[in-house]
């Protein structure tokens, strides 16, 4: 589940940016409009939320939802702002906003606001998501491979759930390094070569313990596929 954080101050930001890739999210941060618009041609339609502060350097962000909702762009959006005049409010949710959180602002706050954002479009993720034996607990942050009645919940990390998600929404599918890459890790970040591969071999030895056969092959030359 990947997030756009538009957002000038950078000490909020990265507060901000660790608190959801705790929750399980992957955030692309932006520092001003023009970087966040850039992001938004690059990968819109893999956000499922964008959280956009009002006062921007280079364009702002009301003028980002703007240009968004003139675009067709139905990404929903957080306004962030210290305005907080019923005059301020009205001002962003005509922009195009869909909430608006005044800072200061708590991170619960922030993380329902998401919840309740994904809830009323078509890519909310269920509590679970089951494909074949496998289920896929998001509260949890657990996968469990229901046939074996011996099994147990197995505990991953973060990357390895956003990971393993991406193969059970794609199962049968050759998914190739760059797709996978650009699904799971932060537009900004420096991957090493390799990290598809060792996140991968981490994710197989989980399902090793889940007494998960399938498993995901490695299609030489093209990508990985997840086998349901």
């Amino acid at each position: 589940m990947r997030l756009l954080l538009v957002e000038d101050e950078p000490d909020l930001a990265k507060a901000i940016c660790t608190s959801l890739q705790e929750h399980g999210y992957v955030v692309d941060w932006a520092e001003n409009g023009q970087i966040a618009w850039d992001y938004l041609e690059i990968v819109s339609n893999h956000y499922i939320v964008g959280i956009i502060d009002w006062m921007l350097p280079k364009r702002s962000g009301l003028e980002l939802c703007k240009l968004m909702r003139q675009k067709l762009n139905p990404l929903p959006i957080i306004m962030l702002t210290a305005r907080n005049s019923m005059a301020d409010r009205v001002t962003g949710l005509d922009a195009g906003a869909d909430d608006y959180l005044v800072k200061p602002f708590g991170m619960e706050e922030l993380l329902a606001r998401i919840r309740a954002l994904q809830r009323r479009t078509p890519t909310f993720q269920p509590p679970r998501l089951q494909v074949g034996s496998l289920l896929l607990d998001y509260g949890a942050f657990t996968v469990q491979n229901i046939h074996d009645l011996n099994a147990v919940p197995i505990v991953l990390t973060a990357k390895e759930f956003q990971l393993l998600e991406y193969f059970m929404q794609h199962p049968h599918q050759v998914l190739s390094q760059d797709q996978i890459r650009l699904h799971l890790w932060d537009l900004a970040d420096e991957c090493i070569s390799n990290v598809v591969a060792a996140q991968i071999r981490l994710l197989r030895r989980k399902l090793a313990e889940c007494n998960y056969s399938k498993g995901i092959d490695t299609i030489r030359g093209l990508g990985y596929r997840f086998n349901a």
